[in-house]
């Protein structure tokens, strides 16, 4: 009578196919966390930026329409509180501290700021008298353009995806 030898376990071929199976799922997880978390920053600095241009609403209510007082005549001076104005620490989701400069149009342009490699990541600016130049903010290329009307005015800042400058207009 022949008895035949049976083994209990796995072959060395099931066990490197599922350590390769584990090792790609770890891999597609450590890929797409700093997107993830990229993601996270850029939207709470959108909310920033609302939260701003809601604030500069609310002041140009109070003032009667007036936002010519932000400016303080310089071109483009960090002269606004990041913390009386997006929030309470005035921190960016990376916990730099903003930096918050209000100026006129024209200001803006002859600082020639309208450019995404210019912005540093926490400067936002309010531009007084613009408007957003109508391209897709939600994907970054949107900058501010000249707007007539006094009560018009855009935040403009950095936001991670792409290395993109954002606009928000008050309009």
């Amino acid at each position: 009578m022949k008895t035949t030898n049976q083994r209990k376990g796995f072959t060395i071929i099931e066990v490197v196919l599922v350590l390769a199976i584990a090792g790609l799922i770890f891999l597609m997880v450590f890929i797409a966390l700093p997107a993830m978390q990229r993601n996270q920053r850029d939207t709470q600095r959108r909310n920033d930026y609302s939260m701003l241009s809601t604030a500069i609403t609310n002041y140009s209510t109070n003032n009667g329409g007036k936002l010519s007082r932000l400016s303080d005549g310089d071109n483009c001076k960090g002269n606004l509180s990041a913390s009386a104005y997006i929030n309470k620490d005035g921190t960016t989701p990376d916990g730099d501290s903003y930096k918050l400069y209000a100026c006129t149009w024209d200001q803006f342009e002859s600082a020639n700021l309208n450019a995404a490699d210019k912005l540093n990541k926490t400067d936002v600016y309010v531009v007084i008298g613009a408007d957003c130049d109508g391209a897709n903010s939600s994907t970054g290329d949107a900058f501010p353009k000249e707007n007539p009307s006094k009560r018009a005015f855009a935040v403009y800042g950095y936001v991670e995806s792409g290395n993109h400058a954002y606009c928000t207009a008050s309009q």
